[in-house]
């Protein structure tokens, strides 16, 4: 590795230019953590058929888990328009989940003029920016601005524009379904009793989990402890607390919104975590009342085919993987603005970060020799990078500070 002038001291101009042009590589930072959650209970359908030979859920394929039987589109689509409620699952990193989503959504259009659109990806506070998309009154620019999603959500927007043009044209409502950070985050400190009601963003209290549930949160924490990326401030009961706000805050969103618009088909689009077997978004709906739900999740070939398990999902879909992770890779972490820097709330497992030795806690002060003070200040830095070499950072520890080279893959 090349000799590096010490990037956590503070450095003169030249040295920024120097510690720049070795810092070649365009990483985007991840604003939220995907739940190891699960989906609803399954009905049946009527099959095309069943193929027993080649991969599991082939590439443009729709798949019921209930039986591993094909589905046409068609079939697909009826059964899922035929519902009150309907949640399409992603990786958020991933293009080709969002251009199966915008496809399916658009067909699904074509069978029920009335529909809203609820995104994982905005809180509620961002309401009244997405109800001034929708109507026009917002060029890009302003709409990603003025619903802060540098600041809250950070993947590429890129990768979601063409859903949002598409609520644009077609006059689709477009609906936030999260809650602030701070919420969750203060759950998993103090616990969901310890948080005033007036304190909660209008949320009752989540419906107890499943106990394939709780097990299945249970080891994602265990997970973090015996990997020593550490959960500060909480213990499992909270974990647990915290990930049923995000349940319920987009169930009761959802609910909400089929409520004011019962002619209408909501459709949530929500990391596949929250609702895979059912444990998540859908359990929350089933308690309040909602059971006419179809969740549908795109596949991938990488994917072990003993995942397809009877109640993974309603239907799944094959989507290729075209290399657009590595050709737009991430740091790995969740992150969140404190003092003096940008705190590391949860690193992915086997991401650039976690190589690098990142870990939970940490204070990530300076990237590529430059103060980082909002997660916005380290997305435009790695932003302004071209494919490469590494991303020098200076990672305060506890009373440490410790330089940390992030590694990411080189060019296609």
């Amino acid at each position: 590795m090349p000799a590096f002038v010490s990037f956590c001291e503070p450095t003169h101009a030249g040295v920024h230019v120097a510690v720049a042009a070795l810092v070649r590589f365009a990483v985007c930072v991840c604003a939220t953590a995907t739940l190891v959650a699960c989906g609803p209970s399954v009905r049946p359908h009527v099959m095309a058929h069943v193929d027993t030979t080649g991969p599991c859920v082939p590439i443009g394929t729709w798949v019921a888990p209930a039986t591993h039987e094909r589905l046409t589109t068609p079939e697909a689509i009826d059964r899922a328009a035929a519902s009150r409620i309907v949640l399409l699952g992603e990786e958020h990193t991933r293009s080709e989940d969002h251009l199966w989503q915008l496809q399916t959504i658009a067909a699904l259009h074509g069978r029920r003029q009335h529909m809203v659109l609820g995104f994982e990806m905005f809180p509620r506070t961002a309401q009244p920016v997405l109800d001034q998309w929708v109507a026009g009154e917002l060029d890009e620019r302003r709409f990603l601005a003025e619903s802060g999603w540098k600041t809250f959500w950070q993947f590429p927007a890129d990768l979601y524009l063409p859903i949002f043009r598409f609520a644009r044209m077609n006059h689709v409502p477009m609906l936030a379904l999260n809650v602030p950070r701070g919420l969750v985050s203060r759950v998993a400190e103090e616990g969901w009793d310890k948080v005033p009601p007036q304190e909660r963003e209008g949320l009752s209290q989540p419906s107890p989990p499943s106990p394939e549930y709780h097990k299945s949160l249970a080891e994602t924490y265990q997970e973090h402890i015996e990997e020593g990326r550490g959960l500060p401030h909480t213990d499992l009961s909270r974990f647990v607390a915290a990930q049923l706000v995000w349940d319920r805050a987009f169930a009761e969103a959802l609910h909400a919104a089929l409520q004011a618009r019962p002619d209408a088909l909501v459709i949530g689009l929500i990391g596949s975590g929250h609702l895979e077997h059912g444990y998540g978004v859908p359990h929350q709906l089933a308690s309040l009342g909602i059971a006419d739900v179809t969740v549908l999740l795109p596949w991938t070939e990488s994917r072990a085919c003993a995942d397809l398990v009877p109640d993974l999902a309603d239907a799944v879909f094959g989507v290729p993987v075209m290399g657009t992770e590595r050709a737009r890779p991430i740091l790995g972490v969740q992150i969140e603005p404190v003092e003096g820097g940008v705190a590391v709330r949860r690193v992915s497992p086997e991401s650039v970060a976690a190589a690098a030795g990142i870990r939970d806690g940490d204070l990530i002060i300076a990237a590529a020799g430059f103060a980082v003070q909002t997660p916005g200040d380290l997305q435009d830095i790695v932003a302004r990078q071209a494919p490469g070499t590494w991303l020098p950072l200076c990672v305060r520890r506890g009373a440490q500070e410790i330089e940390i080279v992030a590694r990411f893959p080189g060019d296609l």
